[in-house]
């Protein structure tokens, strides 16, 4: 069985409408019939911006919910959860990589970290310590988030995306916010920390130099059929 197992996914949005009542014309984002992941995998969806990679991202980890549609994380049907209950799934399972990190300002390095896994299983000082360790900040714990570099903030919110050990990472353009040098180092550091904890890696990107790094790339395009689709 698949990690990930995605099957007649739907999801709409309501146009604001032209006609003063504010009734609008519905518009299908997500359609994927099939999409599947392996355990351990690490593959890469190139999408441009408005494609609707970044929807369909939330659907997986249970950020929104589908308008109808099934995704099976480990055998489990996310969809059938309550909203807590996707919390609890995501904080359990899910590691996400925001393009814009999403990183607590008032937090230091090591409680953003930390924060992450007060969700999960736990708080583990020592566990977002090494972590940190491992992503290259052993000596930046007690820095804010505008005291590091923006490559740095990165490594920060790559840690926390492993705090509870999931069994799938999502990244959304993690390096779009990055130079050329930090965007390759970061994805190297992904990947490899991806590799080492036996995560699955699904990545969006609309950068060909990140997009030519992964052996398995697939067109968002070729799995997403609402892209031109305006359903009334």
């Amino acid at each position: 069985m698949p990690l990930l197992e995605v099957k007649n996914l739907i999801k709409t949005y309501a146009a604001p409408g032209g006609n003063g009542d504010g009734a609008g014309a519905i518009h299908r984002v997500v359609e994927v019939a099939s999409f599947t992941l392996e355990a351990g995998e690490q593959r890469a969806l190139r999408g441009e911006s408005g494609s609707g990679k970044t929807t369909f991202l939330h659907l997986l980890a249970g950020i929104l919910a589908p308008d109808s549609g099934s995704i099976l994380l480990a055998g489990r049907e996310i969809t059938q959860l309550s909203e807590a209950g996707r919390d609890r799934q995501r904080a359990e399972s899910i590691g996400y990589i925001f393009q814009t990190f999403n990183l607590l300002q008032g937090h230091t390095a090591l409680e953003n970290v930390e924060l992450g896994m007060a969700f999960g299983r736990g708080v583990d000082r020592a566990q977002a310590g090494a972590l940190l360790q491992r992503v290259g900040l052993g000596d930046k714990l007690g820095h804010y988030p505008r005291q590091l570099s923006t490559g740095q903030q990165q490594r920060v919110a790559v840690a926390r995306a492993l705090a509870n050990r999931p069994k799938l990472v999502l990244a959304d353009e993690p390096t779009g916010n990055l130079d050329r040098r930090n965007a390759r180092e970061a994805l190297q550091l992904i990947r490899e920390v991806c590799r080492e904890s036996g995560a699955a890696l699904l990545l969006v990107s609309h950068d060909e130099r990140v997009l030519a790094q992964f052996e398995q790339m697939q067109d968002f395009m070729t799995i997403n059929r609402a892209l031109v689709t305006t359903v009334a």
